[in-house]
């Protein structure tokens, strides 16, 4: 009977009883990894839990392949990272995942305590980059679910090189005048998801990087921030495209962008394909829809002063709602590079209760439905 009751049981490591002390100070790292590498050493399907109370977590790497491909941490505490920023700020993540396939997370608050490098950044006193709080690399059957993170160093989730990624209900939230405190950024990824989430950032609510195929994003409130971004694009000359994505269902409220798509102004050989923005509301947003080929802070490090992006296919449908700038449609796109095809249907932006405007460099494109302000094509 005993060995019968065993096997029914799952696999469950509670972090507590390999010593993590609920103090928020005691470094429980070393719980942390005995359970991860019990979970992670089961041929059967195995949980991790994380109880209520504050856990200091000095930083965390958890490493795969596992035996198996179904993990379940669940978190019903706060994750600490260290207040002293230089502890992790040279570090690409405060918790590291990679190559792990079959995870989930579900619940829990990470508290990236960025602020004091935040202020370090904004004086410009020889500051760490800084973390991001969460990454997963080379990963995926990933699902992250109901988790609330808060002031990060730099990024609060990365999405690096994975397949099959899974993100719902989050609450991601850093002051508004943070520097780069992306809510998710995505890259060399495909297959992701993200819904039903609140971002609040001093950067990007989601920013898509070089090599994201199949992303899709829907229902989510964004603000403050800088809106939902693909870019920046053309770092490097040899740069894989971002193609299908879709953004749909979104609020974007006081931000300073709300869709964008921005690349710097030198050679690649890098694209912008099959892109649908649809079903969106702009609150006072300073630039609600975006298209920048001329990005170049400093006015250095663009020598052709022309993008190599190739942008075509993007869809601009059923957007409506008020800019806090009298150009509301902007599409300053590359001299040697027009963009193309790009579609606005049914699109209506105010500003200051007028009908806002639009401006086109080296953009080709229609018009159909009702579109205000008037389509510069």
């Amino acid at each position: 009977f005993l060995i019968n009751h065993a096997i029914k049981t799952p696999l469950s490591y509670n972090i507590v009883s390999f010593g993590a002390k609920a103090d928020g100070k005691s470094d429980s790292i070393q719980a942390f990894q005995k359970a991860w590498d019990h979970a992670c050493g089961s041929i059967k399907p195995a949980s991790i839990y994380v109880p209520k109370g504050r856990f200091y977590l000095r930083s965390g790497k958890f490493n795969g392949p596992c035996k198996n491909k179904a993990i379940f941490i669940r978190i019903d505490g706060t994750l600490v990272a260290p207040s002293d920023f230089r502890v992790i700020g040279n570090s690409a993540a405060w918790i590291m995942f990679k190559n792990v396939d079959g995870v989930t997370i579900l619940g829990g608050i990470l508290d990236g305590q960025g602020t004091k490098l935040w202020a370090c950044k904004t004086t410009g006193n020889n500051c760490p980059t800084g973390a991001s709080t969460i990454e997963f690399s080379y990963s995926k059957n990933v699902v992250i679910s109901s988790l609330t993170s808060l002031k990060s160093q730099m990024f609060h989730i990365v999405i690096n090189h994975c397949q099959n990624m899974k993100m719902k209900g989050l609450k991601i939230f850093a002051s508004g005048d943070s520097p780069n405190t992306d809510g998710i950024h995505v890259q060399l990824s495909s297959d992701v998801t993200i819904l039903n989430s609140k971002i609040g950032t001093g950067d990007d609510c989601i920013s898509i990087g070089p090599g994201t195929f199949n992303l899709w994003i829907e229902n989510i409130i964004c603000g403050p921030g800088h809106g939902i971004s693909i870019g920046s694009l053309a770092k490097d000359q040899q740069e894989a495209g971002v193609q299908n994505v879709t953004v749909k269902n979104a609020l974007f409220s006081r931000t300073q962008n709300g869709v964008r798509i921005k690349a710097w102004a030198r050679a690649s050989n890098g694209f912008v394909k099959n892109i649908i923005f649809k079903n969106i509301v702009m609150d006072n947003v300073y630039n609600p829809i975006l298209i920048d080929q001329n990005y170049c802070p400093r006015h250095k490090e663009c020598p052709d002063k022309a993008s190599g992006i190739k942008i075509s296919d993007v869809t601009y449908q059923n957007i409506h709602g008020t800019s806090a700038t009298k150009v509301a449609v902007k599409f300053d796109c590359s001299p040697t590079n027009p963009c193309n095809q790009i579609r606005l249907e049914d699109v209506k932006l105010s500003y200051m209760n007028q009908m806002a405007q639009a401006t086109c460099s080296h953009a080709g494109g229609i018009a159909t439905g009702l579109v205000q302000p008037i389509s510069c094509f």
